[in-house]
């Protein structure tokens, strides 16, 4: 199985948040189902280079290196729909955008942005708490912008 490290840097990218840290169980299920997608992924019948994996517990990350085949409209809505089928079966949310993940110490926690500004105002939060960037788009983006400091992140309107 291919990890996002063996991706090239311009490989397609996408990270999906868990609204709740997952179980040994659930990340079983999730890999094996995961490692099935990838396998079985495919654009107007090209397969595709792609990768799957789970990181902290909480993110799954899937990349596709759009040099052998590119990810058409068509098979990013199945890798969509692939991930709304696992929220389904193991009653999870993987689309809370305003769900902000962040570090503290060695834990990831996450809680509502309404939440997130609490945090802030009681000075829990910093602006050089970590948070994580969702939005990245490429595997040279996700390694330099995903895990970055409040200060650098769409989520830094908290800081007052």
């Amino acid at each position: 199985m291919t990890t996002t490290q063996q991706m090239p840097p311009d490989a397609r990218l996408w990270v999906y948040q868990s609204n709740k840290l997952l179980s040994d169980a659930e990340q079983k299920a999730i890999q094996e189902e995961g490692e099935q997608f990838i396998a079985g992924w495919s654009a107007h019948g090209a397969a595709l280079k792609a990768s799957f994996e789970i990181l902290y517990g909480r993110f799954v990350v899937i990349a596709v290196d759009e040099k052998q085949a590119l990810a058409s409209g068509c098979s990013i809505d199945k890798s969509v729909h692939f991930i709304k089928g696992l929220e389904q079966k193991l009653s999870l949310n993987f689309f809370d955008r305003m769900q902000v993940a962040y570090k503290s110490g060695n834990e990831i926690l996450a809680c509502s942005l309404n939440e997130f500004e609490k945090l802030a105002e009681q000075k829990r939060v910093d602006e050089n708490t970590i948070v994580f960037n969702n939005m990245v788009s490429s595997k040279a983006a996700f390694e330099k912008e995903w895990e970055i400091p409040l200060k650098q992140s769409w989520q830094s309107r908290v800081l007052k």
